[in-house]
């Protein structure tokens, strides 16, 4: 069982864990207990003594669930639970899609219930420690089934389309379910505020007023139609504010969180939109589509080059090639490019951030955007000083500071 790459799965595992690690603790080091000098004024004492805590916590917390879960898959793969669970599967149903498929939903519900008792304490203890967490008991509940069931009928669904391909098209099925996929992506990414949003949220339109007139002037003073500006009750979970961009084409819309509009002024939710009708207008969401669908391309190829590996089979505890284990130990094999694709769309992602910057900054929304990010930093007691090898890693966004001075070119 314990074959070659058996041990490069380990290592991989491990080594995936022990860079992370490192740079959560460079990310430690870098916190400042002092602010730095183009902050000043934005917290008091007591409040940035908050944040400097919240982020302690999180960070020890983090690391905890991480070393639970790299033991949780390292205890996997030695005792090749893998493997017995593959053969399980297969004993029960000699076909392969409702094998594969009771092979991932065991998996995927045994892993969530194992991991649920920290999803609670994050929500429960830290987030109702420092003042963010509005969730009752019953919310978390319906949450997590309403999740499972997603989770369960869209992922079978798409699952077993891409099954049902492999047992039709061979090895060579991976061009088609590529085409599959990045369909249902696209889906998805039009209807996600018309179909996922509702089962966990409540979203109405933006009333009539001050607000909905300033949006709609800016709209078209930007050349932006704009039809859809709904507001999202985020404050049945948290007290954290957000705004976004959702949609494609006709289906496009602007969700505003309540707790945006309770915190920011009217100039600075304008600008925070600005902000969002950047990305449309310098065309980011196609833009990061078609990264996704490269990335989606490279995956589906090189998965479709090791599927009949027996090799595979044998390093997760099997016997004979087996799809679901060839699956999971990709998946694992995968980590260190998944890692390297991911630095560089991040970068391309902090990129189309500045420009977003720039293009509010354009109408001359430089001084309300800085105003918006400050308090919303404030309001999540956002790390003001993260790693900068920490930041190139893992961050989509430039930190605060690097906005901040990016926009004070155009104020």
């Amino acid at each position: 069982m314990y074959n070659w790459v058996f041990y490069i799965i380990v290592f991989f595992v491990v080594g995936e864990y022990i860079f992370s690690q490192w740079l959560a603790s460079r990310n430690r080091r870098a916190a400042s207990p002092v602010l730095p000098e183009m902050l000043r004024g934005l917290y008091d004492e007591r409040k940035y003594a908050d944040q400097q805590n919240y982020f302690k916590v999180n960070n020890r917390f983090g690391l905890i669930t991480s070393t639970y879960t790299t033991l949780l898959v390292l205890l996997m793969l030695f005792l090749g639970g893998f493997g017995w669970l593959d053969t399980w599967a297969f004993s029960l149903f000699e076909k392969l899609i409702p094998a594969t498929l009771f092979f991932f939903f065991v998996l995927f519900l045994v892993n969530d219930l194992l991991t649920i008792p920290f999803d609670w304490y994050d929500t429960f203890v830290i987030e109702d420690r420092f003042g963010f967490n509005k969730t009752t008991r019953k919310t978390f509940v319906a949450d997590k089934l309403k999740s499972w069931l997603f989770g369960i009928v869209i992922g079978g669904l798409l699952l077993a389309a891409i099954l049902w391909l492999y047992l039709w098209l061979g090895t060579s099925f991976w061009w088609v379910a590529c085409i599959v996929v990045v369909a249902f992506s696209m889906l998805m990414n039009m209807f996600y505020s018309e179909w996922i949003v509702p089962l966990f949220n409540k979203q109405t339109p933006l009333e009539e007023g001050e607000l909905r007139n300033a949006i709609e002037k800016f709209a078209n003073r930007a050349g932006f139609k704009l039809n859809n500006i709904y507001v999202i009750d985020g404050s049945k979970r948290s007290t954290k504010a957000n705004a976004y961009f959702s949609g494609l084409g006709p289906k496009k819309r602007i969700v505003l969180y309540d707790t945006l509009i309770d915190d920011l002024s009217t100039e600075e939710i304008v600008a925070v939109l600005a902000h969002e009708i950047g990305h449309y207008k310098h065309k980011h969401t196609w833009q990061m589509m078609g990264v996704s669908v490269m990335n989606t391309v490279l995956m589906f190829f090189l998965l479709s080059l090791v599927l009949d590996s027996s090799v595979l089979a044998e390093a997760m505890g099997g016997s004979t090639p087996s799809f679901p284990l060839a699956l999971v130990a990709f998946g694992l094999l995968y980590t260190p490019l998944e890692l390297l694709t991911g630095i560089g769309i991040n970068a391309l992602s902090r990129r189309n951030e500045y420009q977003a910057d720039a293009f509010a900054a354009s109408f001359g929304l430089a001084n309300a955007l800085i105003g918006g990010l400050k308090k919303l930093s404030v309001k999540s007691l956002s790390n003001l000083t993260p790693d900068s090898l920490y930041v190139k890693v893992y961050y989509s966004h430039p930190t605060l500071l690097q906005r901040m001075a990016a926009l004070q070119k155009y104020k």
